[in-house]
């Protein structure tokens, strides 16, 4: 009856979200969401900086700047030069969580039937982000390294040959979701020079990289550009408040060249006119009270308890039968079942077993694996660590029996 445009006559909802429905189920152990934990929300450092920003309710409570409040911009120019990033207020605009800020870059630069590369595996609400935009969608393989660079050469090289050069490659270089891996800083370099090369816009997305909680930090590929003459112009970093403070706030934003963020600006203005300017202003007294490094060292001790005690729950209940990386921050273990069984059908025994997590054929743009999973610790308590495994191992022994295989997990 409706005459839907081309990208909603049959769209595909978010893999993780279809599964919320049972997290209200009495006694469910949930690994799927990749939501911080509410235990750890800094409340009274919130609460401060809405007081705070009340006292000057005239401004909080009206329409904004589209670009963001320059209160807001001033504390993100401070906090990316925390991270190795010299930038500008001008180079800065304030969107409703990263993924606006992501969807703002698709609307300036993508028209139908667009390349555009992905790492694989990836994000998955950005690899529907991009198809609603009907591009043509390619995936670049992902190691325990990041992203496969030597890959991407040959793709790239491939590409050009045929005058069909991506428009942008989207990433998620540290603590990747869902992988949880981190692009090596000699493979950040690479794909800094093969962007220059190619003329293609990188779109780092850095939601995780101060939820390290093991090893050495690396620099953003933004903080490098600087080393590799002409990458500059093609890096957009994106990043925001969710992870690290609250998602309620829906504060995020995006680095980028001028060029590129005065577009965004002008598709700001028919999207939402501009974001909330009462919640930039709780961001902005937040981040300029300096709580934010405390709380960063605690959330941090946190996640890397909670994936140490996942990690360990997973090996002791499921053994060989399960594959993975231990990563060194972030939220997420990116796993993959052997022996035949397939996450969708592990999914419905561990949903009977009293324990979800997110089969990972949505992070998938091509080529999918239908073994591997997405397991996020960022939610569960410590103690549920062990008892979540333990289910899963049970649901496995009970997939492996449906299928006609040994009941006993790891015995192939």
């Amino acid at each position: 009856m409706y005459k839907f445009s081309a990208a909603f006559t049959d769209p595909k909802g978010s893999p993780i979200r279809a599964l919320f429905k049972y997290l209200s189920e009495p006694g469910m152990i949930s690994f799927a969401g990749g939501y911080p934990s509410p235990d750890l929300f800094d409340v009274e450092g919130l609460e401060e900086a809405a007081s705070r920003a009340y006292r000057n309710s005239r401004s909080c409570l009206e329409y904004g700047f589209t670009e963001g409040s320059p209160q807001m911009k001033a504390q993100v120019v401070r906090l990316m030069l925390q991270r190795g990033v010299e930038t500008t207020p001008e180079n800065v605009i304030v969107t409703t969580g990263s993924q606006q800020a992501f969807d703002l870059i698709l609307r300036v630069l993508v028209d139908v039937g667009d390349r555009v590369f992905v790492e694989q595996p990836t994000y998955s609400s950005n690899i529907q982000a991009v198809q609603t935009y009907q591009a043509r969608v390619n995936a670049v393989p992902v190691n325990a390294d990041g992203l496969d660079v030597d890959a991407l050469a040959r793709m790239l090289a491939e590409a050009s040959l045929q005058n069909d050069v991506p428009k942008l490659l989207y990433t998620i270089p540290t603590f990747s979701n869902p992988s949880g891996a981190t692009l090596s800083t000699q493979r950040r370099v690479r794909l800094l020079e093969l962007a220059v090369q190619y003329q293609m816009v990188i779109v780092e997305d850095d939601p995780y990289s101060d939820l390290r909680f093991f090893g050495e930090p690396v620099p953003s590929l933004m903080a490098l550009a600087r080393q590799v003459p002409g990458a500059e112009a093609w890096v957009v970093h994106l990043a925001s408040l969710s992870k690290i403070v609250a998602p309620g706030l829906r504060v995020g934003w995006a680095v980028a060249p001028l060029e590129i963020l005065r577009r965004c600006s002008v598709a700001k203005q028919s999207a939402d006119v501009g974001s909330s300017p009462w919640t930039q202003s709780i961001a902005a007294e937040y981040l300029a009270s300096d709580r934010l490094g405390g709380h960063l060292e605690s959330i941090q001790a946190a996640y890397g308890a909670k994936c140490r005690a996942l990690s360990a729950g997973l090996r002791g209940a499921l053994g060989d039968a399960i594959t993975f990386h231990e990563p060194e921050g972030g939220m997420f273990i990116w796993a993959r079942l052997n022996g035949g069984v397939l996450a969708t059908e592990l999914l419905q025994h561990a949903i009977a077993h009293k324990v979800i997590f997110v089969p990972g054929e949505g992070f998938q743009a091509e080529n999918i694996d239908r073994s591997m999973l997405r397991l996020s610790f960022a939610t569960p308590t410590l103690e549920q660590m062990a008892e979540g495994a333990k289910r899963l191992g049970e649901a496995l022994q009970a997939a492996r029996s449906a299928h006609g295989l040994s009941s006993t997990v790891g015995a192939f």
